[in-house]
């Protein structure tokens, strides 16, 4: 496989992984505005901009919507695992996995980590720009 059309193939499963999640978290926010309304607002925040990282992807610069998904995956990890252990603000604390949002929720989160990094390693190296030389009249 080529490294364009590997990349290619990775940008598309992490499209895939963070439409996923969003769609997940999105499919929550009615009951989370319900038992904690900033949770609600966290998952609805998190799902709409999951929605442009998916849009982001498809697109010719996906550089920084790697970065954002990466950053969002992440901090929706970390909650997950915060919300179970030692609980959230206001008293937030779940049980469990919340069947079965939150275990696919967590699988494509970290699958959406691992194509970034992935991607790190086969993007096509891009040559920085040569500086620009100031012009020298002709004229003495």
């Amino acid at each position: 496989m080529t490294t364009h059309t590997t990349e290619i193939v990775l940008r598309g499963a992490g499209a895939v992984c963070a439409l996923s999640s969003a769609v997940l978290h999105l499919i929550l926010v009615p009951a989370h505005l319900e038992e904690k309304p900033y949770i609600g607002i966290l998952f609805l925040i998190g799902g709409l901009a999951l929605v442009g990282v998916t849009v982001g992807l498809i697109h010719h610069n996906p550089a920084p919507a790697w970065l954002a998904g990466t950053l969002i995956s992440i901090g929706m990890i970390v909650g997950f695992t915060l919300s179970r252990t030692i609980g959230l603000p206001g008293g937030y604390k779940e049980n469990g996995w919340e069947p079965p949002y939150g275990l696919l929720s967590m699988i494509a989160e970290i699958a959406f980590v691992l194509a970034f990094a992935a991607w790190l390693n086969v993007r096509p190296a891009r040559t920085p720009a040569s500086p620009l030389r100031p012009r020298v009249s002709a004229r003495r």
